[in-house]
């Protein structure tokens, strides 16, 4: 098995593509080791001493490091732990815990606007922030103001809000009138 590295705009996060599918579809975030119960893949890398955050999308794994850790002292064990965990036969999410697709729901009188929203959101956006090891989802609209959850290599990154004020709101105001503001949530 040969597991591939790129790094990601976000210097605390790095993205491994093991070259096979990580989940069938969606998504799954683990900003904390104490959210690994639904997954073996997750449990092990959190298991590596300095291991802050992990994301799974459908063929890479981003993990992020605490700060003061160096991606030298700890690559070479996070590459073995996948590479042991593809060998185990284990699956990537336990049974009972299902990848997701993403967006919150969203009920009320501006269902037409939210759906325009999220379909942007999924052919303009998310393509581009997996390529970069994250993931950006709807999460509510309320007065002209998009919420967004970020995930993966996209939360906490530094150009994160660079990338949430000018481009994503630029985008969805353009095709968008009723968006005025789009907003981070935790």
């Amino acid at each position: 098995m040969f597991i591939q590295t790129e790094s990601t705009p976000n210097p605390a996060t790095l993205k491994f593509l093991p070259g096979q599918s990580v989940l069938e579809m969606g998504t799954a975030d683990f900003p904390t080791a104490e959210a690994a119960g639904g997954s073996p893949l997750a449990q092990r890398l959190f298991g590596v001493e300095g291991v802050t955050g992990v994301f799974f999308g459908t063929d890479f794994v981003t993990v992020t490091k605490a700060d003061g850790v160096e991606w030298d002292h700890i690559k070479p064990p996070l590459l073995g732990a996948i590479m042991e965990h593809y060998q185990s036969g284990q699956p990537v999410m336990a049974e009972d815990h299902q990848a997701s697709s993403g967006h919150a729901e969203h009920e009320g009188e501006d269902g037409e606007i939210v759906g325009q929203i999220k379909e942007l959101l999924d052919s303009r956006v998310r393509p581009a922030v997996a390529q970069d090891g994250g993931d950006i989802t709807f999460h509510g609209f309320e007065r002209g103001v998009v919420y967004l959850h970020m995930q993966g290599a996209c939360a906490g990154c530094p150009s994160s809000t660079l990338t949430l004020k000018m481009g994503i709101e630029n985008l969805l105001r353009h095709y968008i009138p009723e968006v005025t503001e789009v907003r981070p949530v935790a």
